[in-house]
């Protein structure tokens, strides 16, 4: 492989990382351009470096080696990374698909060093479709599963984040809306919660436990 293929290869990896890169900085996500870019050109150099940097050694008698070895570590090692754009908050995780992202743009990446450039294209506008065409089917989709709400009267400071989140237990991941605000009465205050994708009777034993709660005075299904 002569010196333009090689910068091209690296190019076309920058540029592919670069696109997908676009489209999670758009949503102000911590691994954006830059980091998508870095991810592919880097995975990309460790792809050439496999199958064509032990060329010399290669030329000696009973010397064997596997280019394969080293992309098999990119695979696993990107986890690493991608796991730091991986938020947990309570029982709410965020960050999945931007992980995803990077792992595929490193395949991506190891398919240009490897010199498979229609693969690498193809993989890129069909990652590109995923994150950015399917998300108005995405939202679609949630729009018809609709919040179910709560609002409760309690004492003042008797109920808080944490402590709704232990009477939700495993469902306070759907936890998506927590508003406290002052009551109409001295010393109490009113509280909006909204869960989403929440069946009727879940909503219902949440609401009992609440109801059960000390210092909760009312709770109402909206």
């Amino acid at each position: 492989m002569n010196n333009m293929e090689l910068t091209l290869r690296l190019l076309l990896a920058a540029l592919a990382g670069s696109l997908i890169g676009i489209e999670r900085e758009r949503l102000l996500w911590a691994a954006g351009l830059r980091t998508h870019m870095l991810v592919a050109v880097g995975a990309c150099l460790i792809m050439i470096v496999s199958s064509y940097g032990f060329a010399e050694v290669l030329a000696k008698d009973h010397v064997v080696l596997d280019p394969s070895r080293v992309a098999a570590q990119v695979v696993s090692g990107i986890g690493f990374l991608g796991a730091g754009t991986i938020l947990f908050r309570g029982e709410v995780i965020r960050g999945l698909t931007t992980a995803a992202s990077l792992w595929a743009v490193a395949a991506i990446g190891l398919a240009v060093g490897g010199g498979l450039y229609v693969a690498a294209i193809a993989t890129t506008a069909i990652v590109l479709l995923i994150l950015g065409g399917l998300k108005p089917l995405e939202a679609r989709f949630h729009e018809r599963r609709p919040l179910s709400n709560l609002r409760l009267e309690v004492e003042q400071g008797k109920i808080d984040i944490d402590a709704m989140r232990d009477i939700a237990g495993l469902r306070a991941g759907r936890l998506r809306q927590f508003v406290v605000q002052r009551g109409s009465q001295e010393g109490r205050d009113e509280i909006l919660i909204a869960f989403a994708r929440l069946s009727k009777e879940a909503l219902d034993d949440i609401a009992r436990k609440l109801e059960a709660a000390p210092g909760v005075i009312k709770v109402e299904q909206m």
